[in-house]
């Protein structure tokens, strides 16, 4: 029998095969997730960096590498653009090889060694950004929103940090950070010898500053900016403070603590490919109102101080839910409603909004519980953001909408655009 991925005769050599759509995504998974897993060493160390006395607040701390790994993704998304993931990809693994050994044998003993470090290790929170359009080129307009779902899984790399950073710290202060490199320069060799570039790809010949200037004129630019900072910003603030949370407000050791943020963390990396799968079926605007709400009711739930068992942990696992899906569903209405040759630049805004709705949470959950005691008035923020996002993506939708009618007025008789490289925008709803 004739293998179904196989190219066929008179086929056209621009169409990939589902074997080679399928190692592309593997490989960009694997390294979005190695590199999250680098990005991440410090957040569970934090609460024993506080024990040693080498930091009085671990919250600086744990969110210096997420807000350069977040402003970082704008020049790598417009870099991607230019020369293309499978180059990008083994470069940012190895660049994140430099911070991961500096912290490992020099820069864990000191809190100025530790945000010089983990400014550089932001690097690895970059990948991010390289993933996306590399992953976006692989595949038609109406399978984006899974494989770039699946693609987002590669956050679980967080999940390993959590499961496995202070057991190995236990062994050696080195041994993680030394795990991790090693892992990093095996992913390297190996995307470099496997990853291809997408068929019919070409490098981005636009100066780079002018790739920013026209990215930041496009209106859905900054609405999903802000959509996937209270998506993936909202997970990251809780994957890197919420072993503090639980340590603060209901005293739980670091160790109960760190695993289940782990299991926080899990929750959310589940649910992101779910939210990009339910985009191509209900369409990503819906799937946003869906993960919104659910994130709006668990934030109102929690700022009661409810138990921890049940209600605390149920409201927690299902907001992380809904910011998992939520988060899959912001990448795929951006592949459903932009040009293909911006998706690399429009993905280095967003991914940075991410990172900075990752970076602010952390200080202010501190601040309030050294001022207040409680994290009450953080989790009435978050739920007065949720429901903005949730009105943004009600108005994205809406002019989406209006774009296609007006589009379908102007032209009926022009066949519907490519679903492999649509041009305009399409009903993301």
């Amino acid at each position: 029998m004739q293998d179904a991925t196989a190219p066929q005769t008179g086929a056209d050599p621009t169409t990939p095969t589902t074997r080679d759509r399928t190692t592309a995504l593997v490989l960009a998974t694997l390294g979005f997730a190695v590199n999250f897993w680098a990005w991440s060493l410090i957040s569970p160390l934090g609460p024993l960096l506080v024990d040693r006395d080498i930091v009085q607040d671990a919250s600086l701390i744990v969110a210096i590498p997420v807000l350069v790994g977040s402003l970082g993704r704008i020049l790598v998304g417009a870099l991607t653009d230019r020369l293309g993931g499978r180059l990008m990809m083994p470069i940012v693994s190895l660049l994140t090889v430099v911070p991961v050994l500096y912290l490992g044998f020099l820069g864990q003993y000191s809190a100025v060694g530790l945000m010089l470090g983990g400014f550089v290790l932001g690097v690895g929170g970059t990948s991010f950004a390289v993933g996306v359009p590399y992953v976006n080129r692989w595949f038609p307009a109406e399978q984006r929103g899974s494989a770039i779902g699946i693609y987002g899984a590669g956050m679980g790399g967080t999940a390993i940090a959590a499961f496995t950073t202070v057991p190995l710290f236990e062994l050696g202060d080195r041994v993680p950070f030394v795990v991790a490199a090693v892992a990093l320069v095996v992913y390297a060799v190996a995307a470099y010898l496997l990853m291809k570039d997408p068929p019919g790809w070409t490098p981005s010949r636009q100066n780079l500053g002018a790739t920013l200037a026209a990215t930041a004129r496009i209106p859905l630019t900054w609405q999903t900016c802000y959509l996937y900072a209270l998506a993936f910003g909202g997970y990251v603030a809780f994957s890197v403070y919420l072993p503090t949370f639980l340590m603060n407000d209901y005293g739980l050791e670091a160790h109960d603590a760190s695993f289940r943020m782990a299991g926080f963390v899990i929750a959310a990396v589940v649910m992101r490919p779910v939210g990009g799968i339910l985009s191509d079926r209900i369409g990503p605007v819906r799937t946003l109102v869906i993960s919104y709400a659910v994130v709006t009711l668990c934030a109102v739930a929690l700022v009661a101080d409810p138990p921890l068992m049940p209600i605390a942990t149920i409201a927690f696992i299902a907001m992380s839910m809904g910011l998992g899906m939520g988060a899959g569903g912001v990448f795929a209405l951006i592949g459903r409603a932009s040009d293909p040759a911006m998706v690399g630049s429009i993905t280095g805004f967003v991914g940075a909004a991410g990172g900075l709705g990752g970076f602010v949470p952390p200080l202010l959950l501190g601040a309030l519980w050294q001022a207040q005691g409680t994290y009450a008035l953080g989790l009435v923020l978050l739920a007065l953001a949720t429901v903005l996002a949730l009105l943004i993506t009600l108005w994205v939708g809406r002019d989406a909408r209006r774009a296609a009618e007006q589009e379908a007025t102007a032209a009926p008789d022009t066949p519907e655009p490519s679903q492999t490289e649509p041009r305009g925008q399409e009903d993301p709803a």
